[in-house]
């Protein structure tokens, strides 16, 4: 199927066609009434040629405001596309600036609930430490009250050691999952601040 402007530009050549075929029979019947010598053929023969002469500038004007009317038409058409473009452009630039805030906005929410936890085991091993300490300093002073006590204070000792080091263990546990989370909330930063940079560029 032909598209609207190839059919538009067959009609054009026609119509130019048309027009310096005018030209053409306007200048051979001048030249056949000068040859034949006759005045009144000359005469009759320039009237026709004037007739033609303004058919044919009456085709081309039409044809040049055909043409302008069709450009003004592309462009017009070309405008729409490239602001159907722009739409386009600015709802996926949207769409990605969301997506990205929602990743920050979950990086962060895992970034305070690993602080969150952090700080509690924090507190949990200086617990347990100031428990070791306790524990230390009766299984010192019980010493001086019999083996049997001593062998008590020395497995409660044993098992505030154990919950101590425990609590120390999840602590390094806890802070390499910060490091690790912030890590991917600086990503994720940097990639929605280009994603920002780009967009304004665009704009």
């Amino acid at each position: 199927m032909a598209s609207p402007r190839s059919t538009r530009r067959r009609q054009r050549s026609t119509r130019l066609t048309v027009a310096v075929v005018l030209l053409a029979l306007a200048a051979v019947t001048v030249l056949g009434a000068i040859v034949s010598g006759s005045w009144l053929l000359v005469t009759l023969a320039a009237a026709a040629a004037v007739l033609l002469g303004a058919a044919a500038t009456k085709i081309t004007h039409t044809e040049l405001v055909t043409a302008r009317h069709d450009a003004a038409r592309d462009r017009a058409e070309q405008a729409q596309a490239y602001r159907r473009l722009t739409d386009e452009r600015t709802a996926e630039n949207a769409a990605f600036a969301e997506s990205m805030q929602q990743k920050l906005a979950h990086r962060e929410a895992a970034v305070g609930e690993l602080e969150v936890a952090l700080t509690s085991a924090q507190q949990r091993a200086a617990e347990a430490t100031r428990k070791l300490n306790a524990e230390a300093r009766r299984a010192e002073a019980a010493e001086r009250q019999g083996r049997d006590v001593e062998e008590r204070l020395g497995a409660r000792l044993a098992d505030a050691e154990e919950r101590a080091a425990e609590a120390v263990v999840r602590v390094v546990e806890l802070e390499q999952e910060l490091d690790v989370v912030r890590a991917e909330l600086e990503t994720v930063t940097q990639a929605w601040r280009s994603a920002e940079a780009t967009a304004r560029r665009r704009a």
